[in-house]
């Protein structure tokens, strides 16, 4: 009985249609699972929710062609090696439940079926528990703060005693140049003392820069990717 989920239900070289419509409405149902997990686990948006859907079944098609056949399947592989992404990079969760759906798709493709529920079932499950206990969560309150400062500024210590009064703490996590080397930016990960003050602490900091830009805001979502 358990050894079921681990039978292929396409014979080997062999497609039929009634095969064909039954991996390809189960590729479906998978990709809505994993699309459904990504939304209301992961409150991924829209766009990422529509692709998660027909991920699946798009690489059970691919796996189905070329079942069989190297020659093909290294020609399909070097295909996607070529795809380049034209998006906003993702976050390491958006790729990782991309491979879920992949390998959903590739585990239909080659006809175990009941193997690829068990899959997703468990892939989904452990994506759950990770995000219900809040690992890798970001630090609550945490905020990215970037102040321009002219060139003759001696940044290092210049705003010590503002981040001592209106945060708990503060990291110094980037410095770049800008306007053609003649101003610097400086970017923070700060956490406050009290959000009721930041306004306050923004106006002091303007008093000291120049009155030139400032910004605070969270910050941003990076992927494995980046932070390497």
């Amino acid at each position: 009985m358990l050894s079921q989920p681990f039978k292929s239900v396409v014979a080997q070289g062999e497609i039929t249609v009634g095969g064909f419509l039954v991996m390809s409405l189960v590729s479906l149902l998978l990709g809505l699972l994993v699309s459904a997990a990504a939304v209301f686990i992961g409150k991924k948006s829209r766009s990422v929710s529509v692709t998660l859907t027909v991920i699946p079944l798009i690489v059970q098609v691919i796996i189905m062609i070329v079942n069989g056949n190297i020659g093909v399947g290294i020609g399909v592989a070097g295909a996607f090696s070529l795809v380049r992404y034209r998006s906003n990079p993702g976050t390491a969760s958006d790729i990782m439940m991309v491979f879920v759906a992949m390998t959903s798709g590739l585990i239909v493709g080659v006809g175990y079926i009941g193997l690829a529920v068990i899959f997703t079932v468990i892939a989904i499950a452990a994506y759950a528990a990770v995000t219900a206990a809040g690992l890798g969560k970001r630090k609550r309150g945490l905020k990215e703060l970037k102040i321009t400062i002219p060139e003759g500024l001696n940044y290092p210590h210049i705003f010590d005693d503002i981040f001592k009064k209106y945060t708990s703490s503060c990291e110094l996590i980037r410095v770049h140049t800008t306007n053609m080397g003649s101003m610097y930016q400086l970017t923070y990960n700060i956490v406050l003392s009290d959000e009721d003050l930041e306004k306050e602490m923004i106006d002091m900091i303007r008093c000291r820069n120049g009155n030139l830009d400032i910004i605070c805001g969270m910050p941003p979502e990076l992927s494995e990717a980046e932070r390497l």
